[in-house]
């Protein structure tokens, strides 16, 4: 079997297995987005015809995913796809009478007021939403009883307790694991504001070991490019040898109060 192929588990991923692996690599922009998704919605209530959105959506696959397999009617937000190139992608999946692709910055959406049924985020919220002020700020995007999840890179310990970002970590990801919170931090960060309630706050199962075949299998589909194929080689021995002490995702969901 090779890298690409192991990224069929139906077993544990149902409905991501459903899905051309060379066509979500082909969208990568983080790892094992599907993966990280569906398990996140576990957490969740998504319902047909909910209005949700994807928050940090990249190119295009979290959508699509939300879309198809909840029939939600989805937002598709990010700063660095443009609109044009995402929808492409929702055109040739079948979505796009379901999904509208909007460039956004995370702390100037362009939207109403309680406009959201869900809000999700994928492999992003690391990058904006670990301020003080981030999450009451987008609380005011979901409706009341509206629901707010997301999944990111997570550390088992957090940094400041551990006095420094251990050297193995920071030789590859410099200062982004300042970011990377336990699941209980995350839950304190967001109960706090009295404006959500926490549902769920945890550490993916074997989060290191999706994050591994995903690498395994980016580098098989990168082709021979040394320094590409270099990195990721330098991701794969980390995460060998890390085997889940320090690092992982954290998965956390809320309503809004």
């Amino acid at each position: 079997m090779t890298a690409i192929d192991a990224l069929a588990r139906p077993d544990r991923y149902p409905r991501s297995s459903q899905y051309d692996p060379v066509w979500l690599l082909g969208l990568d922009m983080g790892p094992n987005p599907l993966w990280l998704l569906e398990d996140l919605a576990q957490d969740l209530d998504l319902q047909p015809g909910m209005k949700v959105l994807d928050l940090g959506s990249g190119r295009g696959a979290t959508s699509v995913f939300l879309a198809r397999e909840y029939g939600v009617h989805v937002v598709a937000a990010d700063l660095w796809i443009g609109p044009d190139e995402a929808a492409a992608v929702f055109a040739e999946a079948g979505v796009a009478d379901r999904v509208t692709a909007v460039r956004a910055e995370a702390h100037a959406l362009p939207f109403a007021q309680n406009s959201f049924d869900a809000i999700v985020s994928i492999d992003a919220f690391e990058y904006f939403g670990t301020a003080d002020s981030y999450l009451p700020y987008l609380a005011g995007f979901a409706r009341p009883g509206g629901q707010i999840g997301m999944s990111t890179p997570a550390m088992t310990r957090e940094i400041r307790d551990l006095g420094a970002i251990p050297e193995p970590i920071k030789k590859l990801f410099g200062w982004e694991p300042i970011a990377w919170h336990t699941p209980e931090w995350w839950r304190f960060h967001w109960q706090i504001t009295e404006l959500v309630t926490v549902t769920s706050a945890r550490l993916q199962q074997d989060g290191w070991q999706d994050w591994l075949l995903w690498t395994q299998a980016v580098a098989e589909h990168g082709g021979d490019k040394s320094g590409p194929r270099r990195d990721r080689q330098e991701i794969i021995d980390l995460l060998n040898a890390d085997r889940g002490s320090l690092l992982g995702f954290a998965m956390v969901t809320a309503t809004k109060n």
